[in-house]
């Protein structure tokens, strides 16, 4: 080996280049190396929400996103999705990277819905139909364009889309009347799986998430000028601090469609109209959560039952401060003018009909 020289690309875009008995490192920036510009490797959607500047969850914690371990959270090299076992020796593997159990390591939410979806026997459509991730979600999504997004939800961020592969709508009532103003996923989107009462205190002092999920509903805000489908999330910290988040989400449960009575003039969207709508309370020692349509509306009282974590028991709060409320993914609440027309009760017309 003497007097060859080698290259090796390590962990992170980081290039080693030298003889054998004397080598030297050299870091390769961002616009020698697309990937380190990707979401999958700087994963700043949790550190821009998170943020003061944009009334996030450091508002009520006053710790910096750079001292949480949140920010371990991403991909630190290609291996991690690339990496596979050919013939007993390490190689890269594109087809390692398309498989959908690669992904869902990760990506725990969609395995979750996955899992929900899945024991109700209401599989996702395209999930049924064989179709797997990265049949709608693009090389440039995982690998990076050179440009620094701030969330997946930022606009160019994204390639996969509902019109990628349904061009046009049938021409049925519920198109017509919402054409132009609700977005595909408010009304194709079963269920989301939301993560309540994330205990803030258990993640800063053990580097690990614990919360507790509850499904079954599913939220509607706005978002590039249509009613899209939402989620929500919820914090707890010491001294009996909440925190709440809204954002626009597109939850891989997607069926037929929902029916003009699924959102129109619910119980949710009376108790919603009057001001308040309790979200989630304990029954027999179990988190239960409303069901169906929320919208999602500036002023509104949202209850929750919040519950503080401790040698692995839930344990509820008494008397905990209001929760401020954060509207991240670039979503809005939805409009007065909007809450009246969900109000009118309607004709019952399948979506998906």
């Amino acid at each position: 080996m003497k007097g060859k020289t080698f290259v090796q690309i390590t962990l992170g875009c980081v290039l080693t280049l030298g003889p054998a008995v004397g080598s030297y490192s050299q870091e390769i920036g961002r616009g020698d190396c697309l990937y380190l510009s990707s979401l999958h490797s700087s994963a700043k959607g949790m550190a821009y929400w998170y943020d003061k500047a944009q009334g996030g969850l450091e508002t009520v914690t006053g710790i910096p996103y750079v001292d949480l371990g949140c920010k371990n959270c991403h991909v630190k090299s290609c291996d991690a999705c690339h990496k596979a076992d050919v013939n007993g020796k390490p190689a890269y593997s594109v087809k390692e990277a398309e498989s959908q159990d690669k992904c869902l390591t990760c990506h725990a939410r969609e395995a979750s819905i996955m899992k929900i979806d899945k024991g109700a026997n209401t599989a996702d459509v395209h999930f049924a139909s064989g179709m797997s991730c990265m049949d709608c979600h693009s090389a440039r999504e995982m690998h990076g364009d050179s440009l620094e997004y701030v969330s997946m939800k930022e606009k160019g961020a994204m390639d996969a889309n509902c019109e990628g592969c349904h061009e046009s709508l049938s021409k049925i009532e519920a198109h017509t009347v919402h054409g132009s103003t609700v977005d595909c996923k408010a009304c194709h989107v079963r269920q989301v799986v939301s993560c309540t009462n994330c205990h803030f205190e258990t993640m800063v002092q053990e580097g690990r998430r614990v919360a507790v999920p509850v499904s079954g509903w599913v939220f509607l805000m706005n978002r590039d000028g249509k009613v899209t489908s939402a989620n929500m999330q919820t914090f707890v910290m010491k001294g009996n601090k909440t925190f709440m988040i809204f954002a626009p989400q597109f939850s891989h449960s997607v069926y037929k469609g929902a029916k003009c009575e699924d959102c129109h003039a619910t119980d949710n969207v009376k108790q919603v109209q009057k001001g308040s709508i309790a979200l989630t309370w304990v029954k027999d020692g179990k988190m239960e959560n409303v069901k169906g349509i929320v919208p999602v509306v500036d002023g509104v009282r949202y209850n929750n039952t919040y519950e503080n974590f401790s040698g692995g028991t839930w344990t509820p709060i008494v008397n905990t401060e209001t929760s401020k409320v954060q509207y991240v993914g670039f979503g809005s609440p939805l409009t007065k003018e909007q809450m009246e027309k969900l109000e009118k009760p309607q004709k019952s017309t399948a979506a998906g009909k």
